[in-house]
């Protein structure tokens, strides 16, 4: 058990995050577990208020700490410094665990490389600021503090970091199209998402790159906010689905087309120790690279990925 005593009046929340030099979001958490007291009395409100004098005492949780597991793979890094690393995910690589999952997942390799970001109420987020599904691949930013963890969060809530996807669907758009639909949970399905009448805000923009003969298109999609298959379900409310993904209505056999061909092309964000703008290009990976090909040009296709004609419209 630690003290800290109040140096002016203040809501302990405040007092304690400066203390300690955290978010106030980790301080509420600890305050929310029990582990505060001013004057030896707990409290349970951040808010709650204490004058000059006041005596605050805080314990910290021992981290849970995740069984071993062996890591059999690697994944390929696109920018590394001493505050953030971006990576390219594969396909099939879990972020986070969970007790459903058992195999090792990008959290693990994390954890081998030893980057690890226990937070003051115990639970270990390796840094990971957004997510990303099991089957998509791409653009991916970890943090290796907690301030530079705080600092990425914030530019995820005001849109100063975000990015571009490149999806190959099973016909092509009308037109370039923004979906702004709600999304929650599936009420008969727990495994989908879905346009709900009181789910959270969802807003995606689609943009039309490169159209075959044969139906498929390669689209570029961009996120304003954060759902949990976001562009998978607002495509399936246009009658559209990505190859692959076989969840929301796309009509294949899994030896046809093994996964979801959705991709994390371009990453861009304020570095947020020196302020620089950056983007990151993360590469296509062999299959949906393959795919292209049957369909596109090398020409085609390295004309629309270029990170300046893939911006263009949004």
């Amino acid at each position: 058990m630690k003290k800290v005593t109040a140096q002016q009046a203040d809501r302990v929340d405040k007092i304690l995050a400066k203390e300690l030099d955290v978010s106030r979001n980790q301080v509420e958490k600890l305050i929310k577990e029990g582990l505060v007291s001013v004057n030896g009395k707990n409290v349970r409100k951040p808010s709650f208020k204490v004058v000059e004098g006041d005596e605050i005492t805080y314990t910290f949780r021992e981290a849970q700490k995740r069984e071993p597991v062996e890591i059999d793979f690697d994944v390929e890094i696109l920018y590394e410094d001493e505050h953030l690393l971006v990576v390219n995910k594969p396909s099939g690589l879990v972020v986070h665990p969970a007790p459903s999952v058992k195999e090792a997942t990008l959290v693990d390799w994390l954890v081998k490389k030893g980057i690890s970001l226990s937070t003051i109420s115990g639970e270990e987020r390796h840094g990971i600021v957004h997510r990303i599904d099991k089957e998509t691949t791409g653009a991916l930013v970890i943090a290796k503090d907690n301030k530079t963890h705080e600092k990425l969060s914030e530019q995820l809530q005001d849109k100063s970091m975000g990015r571009y996807y490149l999806a190959l669907i099973d016909h092509p758009l009308k037109e370039d199209v923004m979906v702004d639909k709600p999304i929650g949970r599936n009420p008969k399905n727990r495994l989908k998402m879905d346009v709900v009448p009181h789910g959270k805000e969802a807003k995606t923009a689609f943009r039309k790159l490169l159209t075959s003969q044969y139906d498929v298109e390669l689209i570029t999609a961009k996120l304003f906010t954060g759902r949990t298959h976001q562009i998978r379900v607002h495509l399936n409310t246009l009658g559209r689905h990505i190859l692959g993904d076989d969840l929301y209505g796309f009509k294949t056999k899994r030896d046809k087309i093994p996964r979801v061909y959705l991709h994390a092309y371009l990453l861009y964000l304020t570095h947020p120790v020196t302020g620089e703008e950056m983007e990151f290009i993360a590469p296509l990976f062999d299959d949906m690279k393959t795919y292209l090909t049957k369909y596109f040009t090398p020409e085609e296709i390295a004309q629309k990925l270029d990170p300046r004609v893939l911006k263009e419209g949004f």
